[in-house]
């Protein structure tokens, strides 16, 4: 079957739908030989509605099959295993929904034809459903508070409903996708499917030859003999627009307004909308690219790889502690100043610290009050060196004069500079990144993590 066939009837199963004959459509789909993972979708939802469950299921696994990125098909099929009471795998594919959507509180499906908003605080809200169906509340609280901060005052209601009736362990309503709401072909390419005559019938205007009846094509004029008197003006390179970004994931147009691209090209996005959709430029062509598809590319700056360091430029000191941290010292400075600055980043006393040039802190590698500093920025590179930092052990019995807290919810980390514990953990207090998220030590790992899942508790109540 070729496109255009494809096309026309993809359109009229959806007019078939419009005039409620949802029986003709689905036959109009299934009779489609080589269908696209949105008909794929079209398919499972026509199925859902006449409940038809193992045949919506194995509808939504194509419409997967052919893209594994499309969240829509990851929320549907979720709940058609929640009706199926397959609650363990309605929970991994709207764990896999939410994935799809990185980050981002929704995404709008209107430029590719489906006009529906799919929302990452009604993914979360369905995951505690779920989870709430297997048993599992406190996991369920979990993923309804974290749907607060991807929540939008149309859903408010709906989050806070949801919450009540787990503090009191009572289910609460699946979130729907909405019926007859499918994906419809592009309206450019349905307006293209009748056939047109943009050339017309020739008509003779005038003519030296009397009941000349020519309607072919006017002949070759002869070309300018001289050459232009001015030479062609240079053309001058512009700038590139926009910020480059790398396409992570293969992306196959389906309308006119989208670009094809795929991984390892680098796109220059124009614009991104609130629909998580980017407008981009691609050797000199602009479309539309899902924004998840792409990440952010630094350009090198030539300037700063050949800049000259100046005699006042500070010294950038790498230290290498439990993590690693970066200061910024004068040049020519002291041990007490070296020292000082460090112990303000890694909020440690001065005197508690050791300095070293290696990571074995033994012999001459050691920096104190009695090493000549100017051997030691002598060693550096461009203003640039490395040490190493060691924490003295207590020879007093006094402990150190740290912050700990206690774990009040387990946290998986998601991110490599997140800290991942369990509910009960004691974490080190190390720095405040912002109000929202702090940095600290668990079990010989060390990252950030958010503030409101932990308390802090006396040094003498561990």
């Amino acid at each position: 079957m070729s496109f255009l066939d494809t096309l026309r009837q993809w359109d009229e199963a959806v007019a078939s739908i419009d005039r409620q004959d949802l029986s003709g459509a689905l036959q109009m789909f299934l009779s489609i030989k080589e269908p696209n993972s949105k008909i794929y979708f079209d398919i499972g939802c026509l199925h859902l509605i006449g409940e038809d469950l193992d045949a919506a299921e194995k509808a939504f696994d194509c419409s997967i099959g052919k893209d594994e990125h499309l969240a829509v098909a990851f929320f549907q099929r979720g709940i058609t295993f929640y009706k199926k009471e397959r609650f363990e795998e309605s929970l991994a594919d709207f764990q896999r929904a939410f994935k799809t959507l990185r980050g981002n509180q929704l995404i709008d499906y209107k430029a590719l034809g489906l006009r529906y908003k799919l929302y990452a605080c009604e993914i979360l809200h369905n995951m505690a459903l779920a989870e709430a169906r297997l048993g599992r509340w406190e996991p369920a609280q979990e993923n309804l508070v974290k749907a607060l901060n991807y929540k939008t005052e149309t859903k408010l209601s709906i989050i806070d409903k949801a919450l009540q009736s787990t503090l009191k362990q009572k289910l609460f309503k699946l979130v729907e996708f909405p019926s007859k709401v499918l994906f419809k072909p592009n309206k450019h390419y349905v307006a293209e499917l009748e056939k047109k005559d943009y050339l017309g019938k020739a008509k003779v205007v005038a003519s030296i030859v009397p009941q000349d009846e020519f309607s072919g094509f006017a002949p070759l004029q002869p070309q300018v003999e001289d050459s232009p008197t001015d030479p062609k003006a240079p053309e001058v390179l512009r700038a590139l627009e926009g910020d480059p970004h790398t396409v992570l994931f293969e992306f196959v147009p389906e309308t006119s307004d989208e670009l094809a691209v795929v991984p390892g090209n680098i796109v220059f996005v124009l614009q991104k909308g609130a629909d998580n959709w980017a407008s981009v430029v691609f050797n000199e062509r602009r479309g539309l690219v899902p924004y998840n598809y792409l990440e952010r590319f630094t350009l090198p700056s030539k300037q700063n790889a050949v800049e000259e360091r100046t005699e006042n430029s500070p010294y950038i000191v790498k230290v290498h502690f439990t993590y690693s941290v970066a200061v910024c010292v004068p040049p020519g400075s002291d041990f007490t100043t070296l020292v000082n600055t460090i112990s303000k980043k890694v909020k440690i006393p001065a005197d508690s610290l050791t300095l070293s040039l290696t990571s074995l802190a033994t012999g001459p590698t050691v920096i104190d009050a009695n090493t000549e500093m100017v051997k030691v920025w002598s060693g550096g590179n461009g203003g640039r060196i490395t040490l190493w930092c060691n924490v003295k052990e207590q020879t007093d019995g006094k402990p150190e004069n740290q912050i700990h807290l206690v774990a009040l919810h387990s946290y998986e980390s998601s991110n490599p500079e997140d800290l991942t514990f369990h509910q009960g953990d004691t974490i080190t207090f190390l720095s405040k990144v912002n109000q929202d998220w702090w940095e600290g030590r668990c079990k010989g790992d060390s990252g950030i993590f958010p503030a409101s899942f932990v308390e802090e508790v006396p040094v003498n109540g561990q």
